[in-house]
């Protein structure tokens, strides 16, 4: 069955009138801020965009260490919109996808941001597959997951020709779009509301100001200075940190625990022919999990696998890191999950060298493919969160630390998948989060 597995301040739009302005312009004389966002991935820019829309007489910064924002995970993703099938019914991920793809939808028409909801197909292709996809079925309904059905052989091949298959589950709400240009609209939306963007900003160092700064008559309002690896410093009163792939190493900065580690695994997708592409022939109903994913540039997506990856940002199959690589394989977590899963680990790493054996699991879906009839395509590098048993955390994680900068930082440790689908709603849930930890 198919299974969804720096340093320059920008501030794009001044208000013309009123104190907006004039508070956004100290702001950037003083490099000083209410809140600090890190991390312009999808989550930090959809939170930083909610916060500011919020509370517009605040003053708000998101420091990226990229000269680019969303250019990692969001980047680097499959570009779905997931509809919610698959999460445990009443789970905090299931209700956010659920109303985040719904929200999704409304900002995308709202903003003119192309998108296509063309729905999905979940194939069985053996008997013993078909409970599991019934139990599916219902996990769906109980999350309410707009206008499932369950349809057999023949209606497959009246939506997809090649595909073979004796049941699916037919989910025309989910949908596909990009999510990276997605993003960037939720930054435009933050700086035209008057938030100050710093990107070439790696911060380094978080620390609670012993003094004031020179100078300054306020004395120590923006306790938390906040130092970049080029030496560069901002001053804020709070701080929210969503740092994605070293989300772990941020919330280690400012004195929280160890754990849960991140552990970086790359998917590698095949890239079909265009030529091929009538092998999939109705973008309406892209398959996921051994995936067959029309894309927004009309190209098709098959794969991913997943294997450990040796660098938190490598893409390619050699990138390595000293730093990423030790620091994985000597954690207990990753070492209980290897031992458990170690035949099957084995065998994503042997389809990722060898197209054909990637290609071989596809034909279980599309007989008429071939290994000619792809090429080798683009990766993508997930935060999976371990603990020291070897799970995978599946839930969101919250962590602040003590004292007195515990008292004015929010780490956002873990935003598991589909966090992309649903950031707008885990926007809502963060700045609820925020109000309430530091009365905002």
């Amino acid at each position: 069955m198919i299974r969804t597995f720096g340093t320059g301040y920008v501030c794009a739009r001044l208000l013309s009138q009123g104190s907006k302005s004039a508070t956004c312009r100290a702001a950037l004389h003083s490099g000083s801020f209410d809140v600090a966002v890190i991390g312009g991935g999808i989550v930090g820019l959809a939170s930083a965009r909610e916060l500011i829309l919020r509370h517009p007489n605040l003053t708000f910064t998101l420091l990226e260490k990229e000269k680019e924002l969303a250019l990692h995970q969001t980047g680097h993703n499959s570009g779905v919109i997931h509809s919610g099938i698959y999460y445990t019914p009443g789970s905090l991920k299931a209700q956010l996808c659920v109303r985040g793809a719904t929200l999704t939808y409304q900002y995308c028409q709202k903003k003119g941001v192309p998108y296509k909801r063309c729905g999905k197909l979940i194939v069985a292709v053996e008997r013993e597959e078909i409970p599991r996809l019934k139990a599916l079925y219902e996990r769906g309904q109980k999350n309410n997951v707009r206008d499932l059905r369950l349809i057999d052989a023949k209606a497959i091949r009246e939506k997809e020709p090649y595909c073979r298959g004796i049941m699916a589950l037919d989910s025309p709400y989910t949908g596909i779009v990009d999510w990276q240009l997605v993003a960037l609209t939720y930054g435009k939306d933050f700086q035209e509301a008057g938030g100050t963007v710093m990107t070439d900003f790696e911060a380094s160092n978080i620390t609670v100001a012993a003094e004031s700064p020179a100078g300054s008559a306020e004395g120590l309002k923006y306790p938390i200075i906040i130092k970049s690896s080029q030496g560069d410093e901002v001053r804020c009163r709070f701080v929210l940190a969503c740092g994605g792939l070293y989300s772990d190493r941020l919330s280690e900065m400012s004195g929280c625990s160890s754990e849960p580690r991140i552990v970086p695994f790359r998917g590698d997708y095949l890239v079909l022919k265009p030529e091929k592409n009538y092998l999939v022939p109705n973008p309406r109903f892209p398959f996921l999990g051994v995936h067959f994913t029309p894309r927004m540039d009309g190209s098709v997506w098959l794969g991913p696998n997943a294997v450990l990856a040796f660098k938190r940002e490598g893409y390619k199959l050699f990138d390595f890191d000293t730093q990423d690589f030790i620091n994985a394989l000597s954690y207990r977590g990753l070492q209980r999950l290897v031992m458990k899963n170690i035949v099957y680990g084995m065998g994503e790493m042997y389809r990722g060298v060898f197209t054909s054996a990637q290609v071989k699991i596809l034909q279980k879906f599309i007989p008429e493919l071939s290994p000619s009839d792809v090429l080798r395509g683009p990766s993508g590098v997930r935060a999976l969160a371990l603990d020291a048993e070897g799970n995978l955390v599946d839930d969101f994680v919250f962590d602040c630390g003590k004292g007195e900068l515990g008292s004015r930082v929010l780490h956002v440790r873990n935003a598991p998948s589909p966090a992309a689908s649903s950031s707008l709603a885990i926007a809502e849930m963060i700045a609820d989060e925020l109000e309430k930890r530091f009365q905002l």
